[in-house]
């Protein structure tokens, strides 16, 4: 049979062919059309030499070019890794590199395009380049419209058994060892099936998307409407949420994720009730703890409408808990109960179970565990044993069977939408000559959940400014990873052992007690 995600599409276009699949700018795309570009993208990959488990890397902003690429690879028989669209050469180099992408579908507006093809036209990765850029197109690479005028032929699809490898998720993008979760067929379909359970999505729902496919959360949203044959309303910037409004009022959008600072926008930049909303059936959020104030306050607003709030991580393909919507206000701070087919423990640091009340750290079970971290055998056996995977997030269990998240291992920066590992943006502070430690962290903030500190201890007689620190870094990262806040001390807090005491750089007072003592 061939991949789950293909056949569910598939289901939806032979039902009802001209029912809308995705709305972009001003392109509304059937479902017929959809699967005809699927179909195509998988016979042009096949016909160029495309084998079974061969990295096909996507480098695309949310679209049907999108879409169609990435369902074109899996109905292929190939492994679609997904690459943020924000990210600069270094990490883009290193993902391609460490995932052995075999295939780009890039495109040719990225900011980092001439960079792309100078290094990859006609070595080791074929390009195919999506839309006209301002960067003359590599003699090697193909077009899209190559793509598209290939012949679309049901005979390219290959068979997925459950266990093969689907997708690759990069998590971070440090030089010395990305992390790539590994996802199967059986990840993606067990995780579309325990959220179309609790969600109840239909085909007649439409929803208004803003989070980035390359993203689990955004390619969970992805994935389960189209397996219902609904729609989805794509929108790639919050930069004006005014219009975000108003499109969800015009084309009656019955769903809505977002992240907390996603509802932090919408709550203190507009007028919800300015903006006919009546066709909104539910809204979810993950991503971090979204503060109970602001729940209660979009509730107050949109009171007709179910507020979802979900935990879960990238290596469980996106979900683990759910706190279904009339147990909003009785279980308010809660992230809810297990999704269906998943199993959760609390457990201490020997890995036993621990009793309701009592913090621990998070273990999960289910089908939607990833297979593990590709090339990397040991980093996956730290998280993964005897089946369950280890979060590294801390929580507590009530008597009702409902988690609360209580703190969090990870040094991981939440920070909007995005998830950032604070190792890759010290590695690129510290190609300063200037610098001779630095530790990074995330800070609280009101509208992104958190932002991005640099603590930095400067080499004896070395002049270093902030500016300077900024303007380096945005040579070599992405937007989102420049440290806002930079402070320069003498020293870095650290325990007997040589380890930089992080929890104390987010707190300048606590930092500073410490550092006189």
């Amino acid at each position: 049979m061939t991949s789950f995600l293909v056949h569910m599409l598939r289901t939806s276009a032979e039902r009802n062919p001209r029912a809308e699949v995705v709305l972009h700018r001003e392109r509304r795309i059937t479902y017929g059309e959809m699967w005809s570009n699927v179909l195509r993208v998988a016979a042009f990959l096949r016909e160029h030499g495309l084998e079974k488990g061969q990295r096909v890397a996507l480098l695309l902003e949310n679209s049907p070019e999108y879409i169609a690429a990435y369902y074109g690879a899996l109905a292929a028989g190939g492994v679609a890794v997904a690459l943020n669209s924000a990210a600069k050469m270094r990490d883009l180099a290193n993902w391609l590199q460490h995932s052995g992408a075999a295939w780009l579908i890039v495109d040719a507006k990225h900011p980092e395009f001439s960079q792309i093809t100078a290094r990859y036209d006609g070595v080791g990765l074929r390009l195919v380049l999506v839309g006209d850029g301002n960067a003359p197109e590599p003699s090697h690479a193909h077009s899209w419209d190559d793509v598209l005028t290939t012949t679309p032929r049901v005979d390219a699809l290959l068979d997925a058994a459950e266990e093969d490898v689907a997708a690759i998720i990069y998590t971070s993008g440090t030089t010395g060892r990305p992390k790539g979760v590994t996802l199967s067929h059986g990840n993606l379909s067990s995780n579309v099936a325990s959220i179309l359970q609790y969600l109840k999505l239909a085909s007649m729902d439409r929803c208004l998307n803003i989070l980035p496919f390359y993203y689990s959360y955004g390619n969970s949203v992805l994935h389960t409407h189209l397996a219902v044959g609904g729609s989805l309303v794509l929108e790639n910037s919050l930069a004006y949420p005014h219009k975000i409004l108003e499109r969800m009022a015009k084309e009656k959008v019955t769903g809505f994720s977002g992240v907390p600072s996603t509802y932090s926008l919408l709550l203190n930049r507009t007028r919800l009730s300015d903006y006919d909303l009546s066709a909104l059936r539910y809204m979810t959020q993950a991503g971090g703890a979204m503060a109970p104030a602001q729940i209660k306050r979009l509730k107050e607003e949109l009171g007709h409408v179910d507020f979802y709030v979900m935990y879960g991580q990238t290596e469980a393909t996106a979900r683990l808990t759910y706190l279904p919507a009339e147990k909003l206000f009785d279980k308010l701070g809660s992230v809810g109960i297990p999704i269906p087919g998943v199993e959760i423990l609390i457990c201490d640091e020997h890995g036993n179970p621990v009793p309701n009340d009592v913090a621990g750290e998070i273990h999960a079970r289910g089908n939607n565990v990833m297979l593990g971290y590709w090339n990397d055998p040991e980093a996956s056996r730290h998280v993964l044993r005897n089946g369950w995977l280890k979060t590294g997030d801390i929580a507590r269990r009530d008597q009702d069977g409902y988690f609360y998240i209580e703190g969090r291992r990870s040094d991981m920066i939440k920070s909007g939408a995005h998830r950032i590992n604070p190792k890759e943006i010290e590695e690129v502070i510290a190609e300063l000559d200037a610098v001779a430690e630095v530790a990074v962290v995330g800070v609280s903030d009101e509208i992104l959940g958190q932002t991005i500190k640099a603590v930095i201890v400067p080499r004896v007689g070395a002049e270093l400014s902030a500016m300077a620190v900024q303007a380096y870094c945005h040579k070599n990262l992405a937007a989102y990873k420049i440290p806002k806040h930079i402070e320069f001390v003498t020293e870095l807090p650290k325990t007997a052992s040589g380890k930089v005491m992080r929890y104390l750089l987010s707190d300048q007072k606590a930092l500073n007690q410490e550092l006189s003592l």
